[in-house]
């Protein structure tokens, strides 16, 4: 064995790529061409080891990619190409899409599929994400990845230097390899998937602002929402990458969003996305005045317009859904993640359940079952989707405004708020060591009695007053979320300032008293 190898002549120390909540993130500085290629090999081959029952994909198929705007996507998707094509499989370019218009295209073919993206989170980070060819990765799944990926990795660090493809920085020798030309198939299926499906209805008489900013799919969600009859003012277009997180709308963000709303004058609704348009963003506009509707209370709306008789949710779901019209149809609630809802989604089917959905708080609405309507069918898309949702609320809501139709709901109020830039092993060992009411209730001067603590995913805390408040660490990112919960938007939103206040938020306080060991 030569000892001139790869890793021999590496001039930085790899950082290993980790699953998230939802895929593969990190980043950038650490996304080298060389650690997403020795893991996006690593799940082919696993995929290539499965039966096609279980979602497997067999060699020479195509397999589908695509990936979002930011400016380092395209070297990632170059890594992904290239181990595409040295599993023995041929790569088929999607272009930048959504990632559910990806997911979709892809499963309906029976064919696996990746997407690079990091979704939300900060521009400094990105990743990717692999589908089998029935659709998400489960938890069930990262064991054995990683276990290839130990293996793929020695194989690829102990390539005699001159045979590998990848130079000293992780990159590869060839600077110039382009991408396979790219497809606009599944940009046309995506836009009649719901413009077929919805053919019957219209969104004539409404004028719709959509906030573009950096959403992959901000010019599709224009069209789609023309075809089906809206007037649509599209704003807010920004050329550098926004990274919109739909479960964390910031006083500053929605300040932004009003100033487009005042330009743009009447309008009846605001929608969007984040930046790989999985997950909506969704405000009603009454008199002027935008108003944000978080992603849970979405789904309840959504929900209950397609008749579902099965709904999963993760614990950190806004409790509204227990005490109106679906809280008995209402599956085991989840751990938070996408491949938590689906598990939950497949348990329900094999219970017999017709029309199947889940969703996030973030908003992202993931669709079980197919949907039968007027003779038309609404296929299964057992991932996060943003333009479902979006449809669904502005056809419910027919002539009236967005907050007439919110305001039949549970009067329960939800916040989220986040720490960036907080270390995970910290966090950790918050939910760790905060796990009896005694310890935490110091933490929680003047919000009454506990009365119960769920520890599903981090540590959800509940108050004899009816508030909530839930600690769990992002899935994706060096950071420390509070959710909260309560009877009103104002106590909702003071517990999650509350929670995130600097320097001595209860967030803080719990991280000091972490690390002092008390």
């Amino acid at each position: 064995m030569s000892t001139d190898t790869l890793h021999s002549r590496l001039a930085y120390e790899p950082q290993p790529l980790m699953f998230g909540t939802s895929g593969r993130r990190g980043l950038v500085v650490d996304l080298t061409q060389l650690e997403i290629y020795i893991n996006a090999l690593a799940e082919l081959e696993y995929l290539l080891s499965l039966p096609t029952a279980d979602g497997g994909i067999s060699s020479g198929d195509v397999y589908y990619y695509a990936c979002d705007l930011r400016p380092s996507s395209p070297q990632i998707a170059q890594a992904i190409e290239r181990a595409i094509r040295d599993a023995g499989l041929t790569p088929v370019n999607l272009g930048r899409i959504p990632t559910p218009a990806l997911t979709s295209y892809a499963i309906e073919r029976g064919k696996g599929s990746m997407m690079v993206t990091g979704s939300h989170i900060p521009f400094e980070r990105n990743g990717y994400k692999t589908n089998t060819s029935k659709g998400e990765l489960l938890k069930t799944d990262e064991a054995p990845i990683n276990e290839r990926v130990a293996q793929v990795r020695l194989r690829i660090y102990y390539q005699s230097f001159d045979a590998s493809p990848f130079n000293e920085q992780g990159l590869f020798k060839d600077a110039h390899q382009g991408l396979a030309p790219e497809t606009n198939s599944a940009r046309r299926a995506y836009i009649a998937r719901y413009t077929d499906f919805f053919a019957d209805r219209s969104l004539r008489g409404k004028r719709l602002l959509v906030y573009q900013h950096s959403a992959v799919g901000c010019d599709m969600l224009v069209e789609i929402l023309q075809k089906l009859g809206a007037e649509v003012v599209a704003a807010g277009r920004s050329e550098t990458f926004v990274p919109i997180d739909t479960e964390n709308i910031d006083d500053a963000q929605l300040a932004a969003i009003q100033s487009l709303v005042d330009q743009a004058g009447k309008v009846d609704a605001v929608v969007s996305t984040d930046g790989d348009s999985d997950r909506p963003l969704i405000l009603g506009v009454e008199r002027g005045k935008a108003k944000f509707f978080g992603g849970d209370l979405v789904g309840m709306v959504v929900a209950e317009f397609l008749g579902a008789d099965a709904v999963v949710v993760p614990v950190s779901c806004n409790d509204a859904i227990d005490r109106g019209s679906l809280k008995n149809v209402v599956e085991p609630k989840t751990r938070i993640g996408s491949p938590f809802v689906i598990a939950g989604m497949e348990q329900a089917r094999e219970n017999g359940r017709k029309v199947v959905c889940g969703w996030e708080a973030n908003g992202g609405f993931l669709l079980g079952s197919d949907i039968e309507r007027s003779g038309r069918t609404l296929r299964a898309l057992p991932t996060r989707d943003a333009v479902l949702p979006i449809l669904c609320v502005l056809f419910a809501a027919a002539n009236k405004p967005l907050t007439d139709l919110f305001a039949r709901l549970p009067k329960r109020y939800s916040k989220a708020a986040l720490l960036k830039n907080f270390p995970r092993p910290v966090s950790q060992k918050i939910i760790e060591t905060f796990t009896d009411a005694s310890r935490l209730a110091p933490f929680f001067p003047g919000f009454g009695p506990i009365t119960k603590l769920d520890l599903t995913d981090g540590v959800r805390i509940y108050f004899a007053n009816g508030d909530v408040a839930h600690i769990r660490p992002s899935g994706n990112a060096n950071e420390l979320r509070i959710y909260a919960v309560a009877d009103t938007q104002k106590r909702a939103d003071e517990i999650a300032r509350l929670g995130v206040a600097e320097p001595y938020g209860i967030l803080r306080k719990l991280e000091r008293a972490v690390e002092s060991g008390g």
